[in-house]
C-alpha cells in the first residue's frame, strides 16, 4: 500500500524513528505503515546516509536518454546563433550542416528548444489583427476595377526625419496612381491624398489593402474612419489575410522596384524623397515598359474612372423593411432593448438591420454587411456562426475562405505574368 497523501514526509520520519529505536520488530514496524519490507529498508537506508533530506521524494525523470542532443553540438548551435542574432533554428541547422556534413544534427525544432534553454529566443508578441474580407478576392479585368493600396516600409531620411511611403496603383494596368512620402501611417494624413487620387482619376470600384493602419482595424468590422468613408462612396473595401502579402502581389512587386530604385540609399530630406518618388512615378507609369504588359507601359492601358468623385457622399439607400439605427458616439446602436457594438470609425451614421432570409439579422452600412448579430447579442462575422446560426467553436474569423491564387512569377520579377487578362 502507498504512503497516506498527508504528511508523507513526517510518517517516513515516524517510521524510521522507531526503526532506528527498535521498538518493534522490521516487519511489524511496516505492516503497521502499511509499506513493504524493501520499502521500509530503503528509507531507512536513506536517512542514515543523508538524513531527513533523505526522506523527500527525488526527481524521477532520467539523467539522459538516448535521444538527448550531444553538449558539443548544442554548444556549436548556440555559438552559432550568437555570431547571427538574426538568425532562426533553420539556418542555425543548415549551416552546420554544411559545415560539417559528418556529424547528425538535431531538427530545427530541437535546435529551437536547445536556444529557448539558453536564453536566446525571445517569446514573440502575438498581435491581433484586423480579420479578411469574406468572400472572393475582386479579379481586376479593367481599369478602376480594383487598386490597390499600402503603406510601404518607413525610411530614415538624411536629416533623421522618417519617411513611410503611401502608395496607389490600378490592379489592371499597373499604373501608379500615387506615391508620397508621408511621416506617419495617420488617417489625416492619408485623406486628402485620397481625395486628390479621387479628384483625378475618379473613383475605382474596389480598394483592397493589408490589415494595417490607416486602412483596417482589429474590430469585428475591421472599419477605420478612412475604410468607412470610402463604403459612403460606393467603393468596396477588400482586406488580404493576414500575412498573405501574395494576395496584393502586384502592388508587393512595385515596391520591390521602388525600394531598389529610391529607397536603398535614402535622399537628405522629404522634399528630395519626394523628388525621387515623383521621377519614379513618371517613368514607371510612362517609360518602363512591363513584360505582363507585353513589353508596353502601364500608361497606354490605364484611362481614368468614368465614376467622378462627389461633392458630398450620397446618403445610405436601404430597404423599405430593414430597421434603421443611429451608431452612438460609443460605436454603438440600439437593438431590442441592448446595446450592440459595431465600431467607433461609424460614430454619427445610420446602419440598417434586416433579417435575412435563415432568419438571422445582418447590419448593413451602405452596400457593405457589417456582420450577423449572434445568438450573444454581439456582432459577429457569418463566418463565425453555423447554418443553425449557432456560434461555432473556433474563434471569430478563423474560418477558411478561397483565396486567390499566387500570381505566376515572370522572368522579370518585378512584373506578373497578366497574359490571362490580356488575351491575344
Amino acid at each position: 500500500m502507498p504512503w497516506r497523501q498527508v504528511g508523507v514526509v513526517e510518517e517516513r520520519l515516524s517510521f524510521v524513528l522507531a526503526a532506528e529505536a527498535g521498538e518493534d520488530a522490521m516487519s511489524a514496524l511496516c505492516a503497521r505503515h502499511g509499506i513493504s519490507r524493501d520499502t521500509g529498508y530503503k528509507w531507512r537506508r536513506r536517512y542514515r546516509a543523508e538524513g531527513v533530506a533523505g526522506l523527500l521524494d527525488r526527481p524521477r525523470a532520467p539523467h539522459a536518454h538516448g535521444r538527448a542532443t550531444p553538449e558539443a553540438l548544442a554548444e556549436a548551435i548556440v555559438s552559432l546563433k550568437e555570431a547571427h542574432p538574426t538568425w532562426g533554428p533553420r539556418k542555425l541547422v543548415a549551416r552546420l550542416q554544411r559545415l560539417h556534413p559528418d556529424l547528425t544534427w538535431p531538427s530545427h525544432s530541437t535546435a529551437g528548444e536547445i536556444l529557448k534553454r539558453a536564453g536566446l529566443v525571445a517569446p514573440r508578441k502575438r498581435r491581433r489583427r484586423a480579420a479578411a474580407s469574406e468572400g472572393p478576392l475582386v479579379v481586376p479585368d479593367a481599369p478602376n476595377r480594383l487598386w490597390a493600396v499600402d503603406h510601404k516600409g518607413w525610411v530614415r531620411l538624411g536629416d533623421k526625419s522618417r519617411c513611410e511611403p503611401l502608395t496607389i496603383t490600378d490592379g489592371f494596368s499597373r499604373y501608379l496612381i500615387g506615391l508620397w512620402g508621408l511621416a506617419g501611417t495617420a488617417e489625416a494624413l492619408a485623406k486628402p491624398l485620397f481625395e486628390r487620387a479621387f479628384c483625378e482619376y475618379g473613383l475605382p470600384d474596389a480598394i483592397r489593402s493589408d490589415n494595417g493602419a490607416p486602412f483596417a482595424s482589429t474590430g469585428v468590422t475591421g472599419l477605420t474612419q478612412l475604410s468607412a468613408w470610402w463604403l459612403k462612396l460606393g467603393i468596396e473595401v477588400e482586406r488580404i489575410a493576414p500575412g498573405k502579402p501574395q494576395q496584393n502581389g502586384r502592388h508587393e512587386r512595385m515596391h520591390a522596384t521602388l525600394h531598389r530604385e529610391t529607397m536603398a540609399s535614402a535622399a537628405s530630406d522629404a522634399a528630395a524623397q519626394q523628388a525621387r518618388f515623383d521621377v519614379f512615378r513618371r517613368v514607371y507609369n510612362d517609360e518602363r515598359p512591363h513584360e505582363a504588359l507585353g513589353q508596353t507601359t502601364p500608361s497606354e492601358h490605364y484611362r481614368p474612372s468614368a465614376r467622378p468623385y462627389p461633392a458630398r457622399p450620397p446618403e445610405p439607400d436601404y430597404p423599405p423593411e430593414a430597421a434603421e439605427r443611429r451608431v452612438r458616439s460609443t460605436g454603438e446602436i440600439k437593438w431590442r432593448g441592448e446595446l450592440v457594438h459595431l465600431s467607433r470609425a461609424l460614430c454619427g451614421e445610420t446602419v440598417a438591420v434586416q433579417e435575412s432570409e435563415s432568419g438571422l439579422f445582418e447590419v448593413y452600412f451602405y452596400k457593405a454587411r457589417l456582420g450577423v448579430l449572434g445568438p450573444s447579442g454581439k456582432l459577429v462575422r457569418p463566418s463565425a456562426l453555423d447554418p443553425r446560426g449557432a456560434l461555432r467553436r473556433a474563434p471569430q474569423g478563423s474560418a477558411p475562405r478561397a483565396p486567390l491564387p499566387p500570381e505566376p512569377v515572370t522572368a522579370d520579377p518585378e512584373t506578373p505574368n497578366l497574359s490571362a487578362m490580356h488575351p491575344g
